[in-house]
């Protein structure tokens, strides 16, 4: 049942961290591989021995554990800016529409001529891999809106000049080291070492959560893309993935309808892939309803009630529960200790067990950070050393464009205008994209019929490539060859 997903609540200082630690070591002793972020970098201590500390060991005593002994996880690093960990990129396409609008903190009407954007590079092969690529399409497009607002409807320049202010913004946030290849394979979290032990991977996000917005939509579409690409397998004996949300708060502030109701519905599939994702906050009320009634298995530690709202909130949180007659949860809540929760989990038959006050094991992994000597040491060692390292410029949407103006787009050209773009690359009789009518017809170039290909071989390769997700990022892992 751990795919039926989870929650672990409670107030900073209580324990959540190494109750996460504790969930992710016993995960990957079941063969399960594990990723979470690392947003105070004290979670690389899991790939050491630990249980050594005196608290431990008083923990080990108090709880009368035996046959407690060390034990370290296989770890992978990951880190997006690519310094204490292996980089971990993405491409624009694979973002997709809906996730970067969220981004780049657009409207509904500049989120729109975003779609359009994209549905223009879709329709005619041109890749957009990195910010690069999303500016010189920006750009093409505000030049040529006449041409496009007959097919897609009015595109207004106010909004292009917002989305091209939003990509300068991110870059300046070290956006551009995220968008570019080689992207991410997730396979390579879904590792097992050859003890048989799932691999636990640690995204390095203490940089990151300065950009807490850019946080969030990373490890949303690192769930989206697992939920693309996984197959349905149901019910398994055990889950294929656990998927650790810290700080989950981050992504659902400001957050708008139409994403909230795509998180949903990827929560609540995503479970039938073998994929169980667990929610980590200081309280439950951080999560819409809908998300929170998805999450089975409950990890409650304490709540602090210093006014009439959190005395509300703790109320609410008790009655999330099934009810014990043996335990009053919600003053149970606010008498916690330190390494205590209130914990419900699902039985084999589904339902969630009454709560119970238990503790939490002690971790048998280090608890606290290994060193940066260390950290560098199962880097080179890792099963993806060397993969990610260095970055790949292939041939996109920038390229394209600059090839087919001559220049880099939105140089201008002295003396007489040159061919447009519609008709130097696509050719006059290409239906893909609007165009005056021409007398005669040409026989197709080459490029004029791959552009009808994209198109209209939804089969085929490229046409795979071109086909968005739940959350607007592309199918089933297209770009692979």
């Amino acid at each position: 049942m751990a795919n039926r997903h989870g929650l672990i609540a409670g107030a900073t200082g209580t324990g959540k961290t190494v109750t996460l630690q504790v969930l992710a070591e016993n995960f990957s002793m079941l063969g399960v591989p594990v990723f979470m972020a690392d947003v105070k970098g004290d979670l690389s201590g899991i790939s050491r021995p630990g249980g050594q500390s005196p608290k431990v060991q008083e923990r080990v005593r108090l709880m009368k554990l035996t046959g407690f002994s060390p034990e370290a996880c296989p770890v992978t690093f990951w880190d997006v800016f690519g310094k204490r960990g292996h980089p971990i990129r993405g491409t624009i396409s694979e973002m997709g529409p809906v996730m970067l609008a969220r981004l780049l903190q657009l409207n509904e009407v500049q989120s729109g001529v975003l779609n359009i954007i994209f549905r223009v590079a879709d329709e005619n092969g041109l890749l957009l891999l990195d910010l690069k690529d999303l500016r010189a399409m920006c750009q093409y497009v505000a030049e040529n809106t006449a041409a496009f607002t007959a097919k897609y409807g009015n595109l207004s320049s106010a909004s292009i000049g917002a989305i091209q202010r939003g990509l300068l913004q991110l870059e300046s946030q070290g956006a551009d080291k995220f968008f570019s290849e080689p992207a991410l394979n997730f396979d390579d979290l879904l590792q097992t070492d050859t003890s048989g032990k799932g691999v636990v991977n640690i995204l390095a996000a203490e940089q990151l959560m300065q950009s807490p917005r850019i946080y969030g939509t990373v490890l949303l579409w690192m769930l989206s893309e697992l939920f693309e690409r996984l197959p349905e397998v149901g019910d398994v004996a055990k889950p294929k993935f656990v998927f650790f949300f810290d700080e989950a708060h981050l992504l659902f502030n400001d957050i708008p309808p139409v994403l909230l109701e795509k998180i949903e519905q990827v929560v609540r599939l995503v479970r039938s892939k073998g994929v169980g994702v667990y929610f980590v906050t200081q309280n439950p009320r951080d999560l819409p309803d809908n998300v929170l009634g998805q999450l089975g298995n409950r990890v409650q530690h304490a709540l602090r009630a210093f006014t009439p709202r959190d005395q509300k909130a703790v109320q609410a949180a008790a009655e999330t529960f099934r009810a014990n007659p043996k335990l009053d949860t919600a003053s149970g809540l606010m008498q916690l200790g330190l390494g205590e929760a209130l914990i419900s989990m699902l039985d084999e038959k589904g339902e969630p067990q009454a709560v119970e006050r238990a503790l939490i094991l002690p971790p048998r992994s280090q608890i606290g950070p290994i060193s940066d000597l260390e950290r560098q040491q199962l880097m080179a060692t890792s099963i993806v050393a060397g993969v990610y390292d260095q970055t790949v410029d292939r041939e996109s949407a920038y390229e394209r464009l600059s090839a087919n103006h001559g220049a880099t787009p939105g140089a201008t050209a002295e003396g007489p205008s040159k061919p447009g773009f519609l008709e130097s690359i696509f050719g006059s009789g290409s239906s893909s994209l609007p165009t005056s009518p021409k007398r005669g017809r040409a026989p197709d170039s080459l490029v004029d019929t791959m552009a009808k290909s994209a198109v209209r071989s939804i089969g085929s390769t490229v046409g795979r490539e071109l086909i968005r997700g739940i959350l607007g990022s592309l199918l089933g892992g297209g770009r692979r060859r």
